[in-house]
């Protein structure tokens, strides 16, 4: 599992995950092929979460192992854009590496879930 900050990233990786490209959401696309055309990163489903000045997006993918030219296992990565001068601009995202860990997360919230409709208590 990590978080990562578009701002700690290099302009070529904002510029291949649709950042500052895209003009609608339906442009958003984390596909990468290097120079020579070949696929880095493969985009296998796109959800919508939230669309609007910000948006969230979550993604299916695969990355190219580089030392076999096979794609290895799917992850999964929410990221977020903000619209500005018309384009979206990729600002963070969070990549979830394995099923173990999708799981575990499902299972976190899946017990929190009942909690967010809860009236909080100003003092707590």
């Amino acid at each position: 599992m990590a978080w990562h900050s578009y701002r700690e990233s290099s302009l070529e990786e904002k510029f291949h995950e649709g950042g500052g490209m895209a003009e609608t959401i339906d442009e958003i696309s984390i596909e990468w092929k290097d120079e020579n055309g070949q696929h880095l990163i493969k985009q296998v489903k796109k959800e919508v979460l939230t669309s609007g000045a910000w948006s969230t997006i979550m993604f299916m993918y695969q990355d190219l192992d580089k030392k076999t030219g096979q794609f290895g296992p799917r992850k999964i990565r929410v990221a977020r854009y903000q619209k500005r001068g018309g384009k979206f601009i990729a600002q963070s995202k969070f990549n979830i590496s394995s099923a173990k860990q999708a799981k575990r997360i499902i299972e976190i919230i899946q017990g929190w879930l009942p909690e967010m409709d809860e009236k909080v208590d100003p003092e707590d």
